[in-house]
């Protein structure tokens, strides 16, 4: 490492960064059983088997309640075809809530599949370290020190607004794993609802918001890749121009392809919810 202290805060700022993004990296492929050791996902295993019991209320509740409606008069129970249609019903909403947690797993690694291909099929196993060029490491290091005051101010400016976004970025995914955690905890309760068949829809689109929790991993790491292919090929700076200048626009490029990444992470949701009708 240099010990121009211009080139230092860059690279500090860049190191940041480049672990952050490792960080990303390891998260997507990580299951939420292995997160942290496994024990978030105990802790979330036995609020699940806690909530089964309020679920299961909730089942005969929501099968009374679609029973009521959907049946003309008592009379079309005693229909053996509208009885049988009745007791699946009931048997199945019941497996969905006790093993709904083995459902919702089945689902996630599916979807962690889906991303392991998307990986694999890329060759890149992991993100590309940005690095600071040369020749602006050369440019920073040949100014005198009145030259070098404003390069402090741009360095300065610069290293903040990359450390912000790294943590903004990082965050992003970070509220991925929580929502995974939330939507399992609670999962008996939404999946009550299969068993009415007027309630059967807020099930369904509970199912369907945790397989776009999900893919939102798969459209991370499409980001992630793509930044990584930008990354490669280092900004365009004119070697001709002051120190100050070629910096600034270094950091300019650089910036705006973080920006690009981190609004396509925050997007992530809307994107996939898009895709799939919610």
């Amino acid at each position: 490492m240099s010990d121009n202290w211009v080139v230092q805060n860059l690279e500090n700022a860049l190191s940041t960064w480049n672990g952050y993004l490792s960080e990303i990296w390891s998260l997507i492929t990580t299951t939420p059983q292995n997160f942290r050791g496994g024990t978030i996902w105990t802790v979330i295993q036995n609020i699940n088997t806690a909530v089964q019991g309020v679920g299961l209320g909730l089942l005969v509740l929501f099968f009374v309640v679609g029973m009521v409606k959907t049946c003309g008069s008592f009379a079309d129970v005693k229909k053996p075809e509208h009885a049988l249609k009745l007791f699946v019903r009931f048997i199945l909403a019941k497996a969905v809530i006790t093993q709904g947690m083995e459902l919702m797993l089945t689902i996630f690694t599916i979807i962690q599949g889906v991303i392991n291909t998307i990986i694999t099929s890329s060759g890149i196993t992991n993100p590309n370290n940005l690095a600071l060029p040369d020749d602006i490491v050369s440019a920073i290091e040949d100014c005198g020190f009145f030259e070098s005051i404003p390069l402090w101010a741009v360095t300065l400016i610069g290293g903040l607004v990359v450390t912000v976004i790294s943590l903004i970025l990082i965050l992003t995914v970070y509220g991925r794993f929580f929502k995974l955690y939330m939507y399992t905890a609670i999962a008996p309760i939404p999946l009550s609802t299969f068993a009415g068949e007027p309630s059967q829809n807020v099930g369904k689109t509970f199912l369907k918001s945790y397989c776009a929790v999900c893919l939102e991993g798969a459209i991370i790491v499409l980001a992630c890749i793509i930044f990584s292919l930008f990354a490669s090929t280092p900004p365009d700076v004119d070697s001709s121009m002051s120190a100050v200048n070629q910096v600034w626009s270094y950091i300019g490029q650089l910036i705006f392809n973080m920006l690009v990444l981190v609004g396509t992470v925050k997007m992530s949701d809307r994107i996939v919810r898009e895709m799939m009708g919610l």
